[in-house]
């Protein structure tokens, strides 16, 4: 392997973990057995600062690892294909929107729009999830700790990713030489 491949694999299994982790440190319970957290946060992350494809399986995985180590069994199959979802949507927008840039740096209407999308796509998949396993109202009761949890995650990672961009070995990742947005 390559240096640069090497190095995103590392990356991609830090951020498993870090959205692992951010999954279960907050963690609120909902009343379909779910749980509010900040792991979407980095699941955004995962996606805008590794690139779709790393940053799905990242994503994926961390959330999933979270569902399995907390108990959350029956949810871990939808979470992983959810999350990697949202996290290939958020990281191909960023890049996609950000792409006419030379320099990796913070773009905030192109974070928004991607975090956005992103925040629907996870309540929009739990949602769905949920109406097929339980019912309408079970599966409606949820959405609102859903959106509640992804306003917070986006402002957490909003945070974060300006000062994630300013480091060399981040932005080494792909952010200033991807030039088709998938990767």
């Amino acid at each position: 392997m390559n240096q640069k491949r090497t190095k995103k694999l590392v990356f991609g299994s830090l951020m498993a973990a870090l959205t692992t982790v951010a999954t279960m440190v907050i963690h609120i319970p909902t009343a379909t057995n779910g749980y509010i957290h900040l792991g979407d946060g980095m699941v955004l992350l995962s996606g805008i600062l590794l690139g779709p494809l790393t940053g799905a399986i990242a994503g994926g995985i961390g959330s999933m690892l979270a569902d399995l180590i907390s108990g959350y069994v029956f949810y871990a199959p939808a979470t992983f294909l959810i999350k990697a979802l949202a996290a290939f949507s958020g990281g191909y927008l960023y890049r996609r929107l950000t792409r006419s840039h030379q320099k990796a740096q913070f773009r905030l209407l192109p974070f928004l729009i991607a975090g956005i999308v992103s925040s629907i796509l996870i309540t929009g998949g739990y949602f769905a999830y949920e109406l097929m396993v339980y019912n309408l109202s079970a599966a409606l009761i949820n959405v609102p700790f859903n959106l509640v949890q992804n306003l917070f995650s986006l402002i957490v990672s909003g945070a974060l990713l300006p000062f994630l961009l300013r480091n060399h070995e981040i932005r080494s990742l792909g952010l200033e030489t991807d030039t088709d947005g998938i990767q």
